[in-house]
């Protein structure tokens, strides 16, 4: 189980490093991604050692160095954890196009982008593990893509980031009917409100009618090894933090026009900024 490799972006803080924890806990080789290289070298220290690579997953040129490094230094990949993202709040309105875009840029060009330039490294590991027996859970190949339960909800807003999250849920079912084939899950996790950088929730936090409403960053790193099928687990196709959610959006679809009704007031949006 100590040779597999999983490389996480978004790792300085929140679900990341949550994720990272939880994966170096599993004896996993990790791959440390986001753009403050500090904060990385401290979570390697106290991991035990890391790869960090410091970079910016808006800037094009990030994404074949991420994967140069990863093949020279480890030669293979069994789970990329797609979990870097963005929020700024604002109506469209305000926002028009400019918003919209930035969204589409970091929350989903982003990890397009890069699982672009590691899906050969990927599939090439898929294979060796299968020459060794299909059976082989140890050698299991996922991509989990972190969205968040703006891509199945709109809210006021939020447009500009639901459009992104929209379009990554999407794409991660294409993309798992695509790489199935090769050996590789594609998983999506979907958290609501999640105590982590960058998406502020001390509104929800300090009533107590909405406080349960916020989740700890290690129970979304729970639901990414869920959705990877790492370990004793067995892959999932979406997992919601909290579960709750999941009866939240099963409601749009059965009654989209409640929904709509419900969300209009605007209610729990918050301001946020950057995270990774």
């Amino acid at each position: 189980m100590t040779d597999r490799v999983a490389l996480v972006t978004g790792a300085s803080a929140g679900i990341g490093e949550a994720t990272a924890r939880a994966l170096a806990a599993e004896g996993a080789r990790l791959v440390l991604v986001a753009r403050r290289e500090e904060r990385l070298r401290a979570l390697a220290a106290g991991l035990g050692g890391a790869t960090v690579i410091a970079a910016d997953l808006a800037d094009p040129a990030s994404h074949d160095r991420i994967a140069d490094i990863v093949r020279r230094e480890h030669g293979a990949l069994h789970l990329l954890v797609n979990n870097a993202g963005a929020r700024w709040a604002g109506t469209f309105a305000d926002g028009g196009w400019d918003n919209v875009s930035r969204h589409l840029r970091i929350d989903l060009e982003a990890p397009v982008r890069l699982t672009e330039a590691l899906l050969p490294l990927l599939r090439q590991t898929a294979a060796a593990g299968r020459s060794r027996g299909a059976e082989d859970r140890d050698q299991a190949v996922s991509i989990v893509n972190v969205a968040s339960t703006a891509a199945r909800i709109g809210r006021p807003g939020a447009g500009g980031y639901s459009a992104a999250k929209f379009g990554l849920a999407g794409w991660s079912e294409s993309l798992h009917a695509e790489e199935g084939a090769h050996g590789i899950h594609v998983g999506l996790v979907l958290p609501g409100f999640v105590q982590t950088e960058g998406f502020p929730a001390e509104e929800l936090i300090a009533r107590r009618r909405t406080r349960w409403l916020v989740a700890r960053p290690e129970l979304a790193a729970e639901a990414i090894l869920s959705a990877a099928g790492w370990g004793a687990r067995r892959p999932r196709a979406e997992v919601y933090v909290p579960r709750l959610y999941a009866a939240m959006a099963a409601l749009r679809t059965l009654a989209p026009a409640l929904v709509r009704r419900a969300t209009a007031t605007g209610a729990f949006t918050t301001a946020a900024r950057p995270r990774d």
